[in-house]
């Protein structure tokens, strides 16, 4: 299994966020996950790979505490946050935009953003200008109802109400799901902006290639385990993930 090289921006301490050899499943079921090992690092871009029922969603969820994980541990900033609940992880600075249901459609986008700051107890006006600034089309479109929009900009959206939390980490459940291959590379060029302001994204996606050229580190689970694991540029380059898992 080729392991991680090439620049690293690993601290002393370890990775900044890091679900470390997690085993679990939900409720009383059998587990899905199998000491599976995600993790990444402050202006990192880590993707998650892997065909269909691999497990991609469930580590994810794993990390961001809607799974029982029965052993293992999952770590945050080195505080270890493995019992948890999601909404005690979002006020430790996670942000979670799930793939579905993750917009208010009858509200206004604007009304959406001032949504994601409920945990805030300061003035948040300039974060809502950092993310007009970050997505263009929202600004234009910020008293519009969100569930006129198109599917990349409900995806803006999302992502932006995300960010009002001002997170340390923010994770994306295939955040390019049913969206056109054009949409789909510009929402991976807001994802590149938003991971140079410093924030690491941990990020679940089924284009593997492309997300795999945008990623610093690249994990391929299959059912539910480490497979291969690399920078972007390795994986793409590695025949057997190549063969097995790109198409060729």
């Amino acid at each position: 299994m080729p392991k991680a090289s090439g620049k690293s921006h690993v601290s002393p301490g370890g990775p900044f966020l890091i679900g470390d050899t997690m085993t679990g499943g939900y409720g009383k079921g059998p587990d899905i996950l199998h000491t599976c090992t995600i993790s990444v690092d402050k202006g990192e871009i880590a993707v998650i790979v892997g065909p269909n029922g691999a497990g991609k969603s469930t580590a994810m969820k794993a990390v961001f505490g809607m799974l029982d994980v029965r052993s293992g541990s999952v770590k945050l900033d080195g505080e270890d946050i493995t019992g948890l609940s999601p909404q005690a992880r979002v006020a430790k600075g996670m942000g979670f935009v799930p793939q579905t249901s993750n917009i208010f459609t009858s509200m206004t986008v604007e009304e959406n953003l001032e949504m994601g700051a409920f945990i805030r107890k300061d003035d948040y006006k300039d974060t809502i200008a950092q993310i007009y600034d970050l997505f263009p089309i929202l600004k234009d479109k910020r008293y519009q109802a969100a569930g006129e929009l198109s599917g990349g900009q409900r995806q803006q959206v999302a992502v932006g109400r995300a960010l009002m939390t001002k997170p340390k980490v923010l994770m994306l459940d295939e955040p390019t799901a049913g969206v056109s291959p054009i949409v789909m590379d510009e929402l991976f060029d807001r994802i590149i902006e938003v991971a140079r302001t410093g924030i690491p994204i941990l990020m679940v996606e089924q284009n593997a290639r492309q997300a795999l050229e945008i990623a610093d580190k690249g994990y391929v689970l299959v059912q539910g385990a480490n497979a291969f694991t690399g920078t972007g540029k390795e994986l793409l380059a590695d025949p057997e993930v190549r063969k097995s898992f790109l198409g060729g």
